[in-house]
């Protein structure tokens, strides 16, 4: 057996027990249920004691109160995701910010056993009426509520879960593709790059939204991409990591971090089209004028995208550039139109990732073979390339009949 740690005045120590050298200060530290560690202070050992039976009372009285149906939503929560173990950081700081955003500190304070299927339902009408919420966030908080629940039915702290089949009821009459991302069309796609390479001020983001548009990327993985990642001679770009961007500890500052993509099967190749490959060289030329990207994130260097300072973007700075450059478009294009006596081909309100579906759309519509697009999107299921696939030849089969209408054939 190992030689019993002891304090100053020769008191053994228990386990988690410490006596500070530089001030004679005594610490305990341990792990709270969201597998956070944390530290409890005292100027004396007796005082530590009475703090650390205090919080071992506290952790049986919450223990005892979910047992007993007491608990709130919020303590159900907190317990579920403290299972999460193998979560990534990412993903778990993701949850909780959905969480402690939308539920905590309204639905998430109703008691767990007086949860209905009513009030659930109640719940996700006001973010959707109130709040605003798009279909594919609520989706996200159900990804959160329903497994809560789920695992409070398996602990017998409540007989059913009240979420079952909620999202079904607020979907039915939404219709297949409701919620979806929907594509830029070909005009607005056209009217975009052009806008932004002849701008005296927006030229500079010309080769991000190409390799945007014409690779399927997401946001993450483009501004991840290294040179090295680029084979110019096959023509091929690897896709093996992302840029990530999420906020950790209680301040939420945002960190940015290198990380494995989305899933499994966002680790693919993609083929370089030439005008992709086009912008790499543009890309590149600028950064032999502007000493090129300096960032480091975990040990990767030498990043193909960067901002002024020569930094890695912020994802959010990209889709605010979008933002601006979509609304100088417009303002140039309503005047332009009217002049013209036409009518003006305006760009909606997207963000990067309706790039992302304007590529998968615009695939679609030239390829049949679903796996093929499946791989190249880097879709874990086959389903979201379904999605997309039914909506792009849904247009393309209204345009063949608007066509056929201005022939005659009768």
């Amino acid at each position: 057996m190992g030689k019993a740690r002891k304090d100053s005045r020769g008191r053994a120590l228990r386990k988690g027990e410490v006596q500070r050298a530089s001030d004679g200060r005594y610490m305990f530290t341990y792990t709270d249920p969201l597998c956070r560690r944390k530290f409890i202070y005292a100027n004396t050992l007796a005082e530590l004691r009475e703090k650390e039976r205090k919080l071992f009372k506290d952790q049986l009285d919450g223990l005892n109160l979910y047992a007993a149906g007491k608990s709130t939503v919020n303590d159900a929560f907190d317990r579920y995701i403290s299972t999460k173990y193998n979560l990534r950081e990412t993903t778990k700081s993701n949850y909780t910010y959905i969480y402690d955003h939308f539920v905590r500190d309204t639905f998430g304070r109703k008691k767990l056993a007086d949860i209905k299927y009513s009030d659930v339902l109640q719940f996700y009408l006001h973010l959707i009426q109130t709040e605003g919420l798009a279909v594919s966030t609520l989706d996200s908080v159900h990804g959160l509520l329903h497994p809560t629940f789920d695992m409070a039915v398996r602990d017998d702290i409540i007989r059913k879960n009240p979420s079952d089949g909620v999202m079904k009821e607020l979907k039915k009459d939404e219709g297949k593709n409701k919620g979806v991302r929907h594509a830029l069309s070909v005009e607005q796609q056209r009217a975009f790059m052009d806008f932004i390479a002849n701008h005296p001020v927006y030229f500079h983001w010309w080769p991000l939204f190409t390799v945007l548009l014409g690779t399927g990327c997401r946001i993450g993985e483009a501004l991840g991409l290294r040179w090295e990642d680029l084979d110019f001679n096959l023509r091929i770009i690897s896709v093996n990591h992302s840029v990530v961007y999420y906020p950790v500890g209680k301040d939420r500052k945002t960190v940015m971090r290198i990380s494995k993509p989305k899933t499994e099967a966002g680790i693919r190749s993609i083929p370089m089209l030439d005008m992709v490959y086009d912008a790499f060289m543009m890309e590149k030329e600028a950064q032999k004028e502007n000493g090129g990207n300096i960032s480091e994130i975990d040990g990767m260097t030498d990043f193909v995208f960067c901002n002024r300072f020569g930094m890695v973007p912020n994802p959010q700075s990209v889709n605010n550039a979008i933002k601006r450059i979509a609304h100088s478009y417009n303002k140039e294009e309503a005047l332009k139109a009217e002049k013209d006596k036409r009518e003006p081909i305006l760009l909606p309100d997207f963000s990067c990732h309706h790039l992302r579906h304007t590529f998968c759309t615009r695939l679609c519509e030239n390829e049949t073979n679903l796996k093929v697009i499946q791989s190249i999107m880097g879709h874990r299921n086959i389903e979201t390339t379904m999605d997309v696939y039914a909506e792009a030849t849904d247009r393309k089969k209204k345009e063949t009949f608007e066509n056929l209408s201005k022939l005659d054939i009768f």
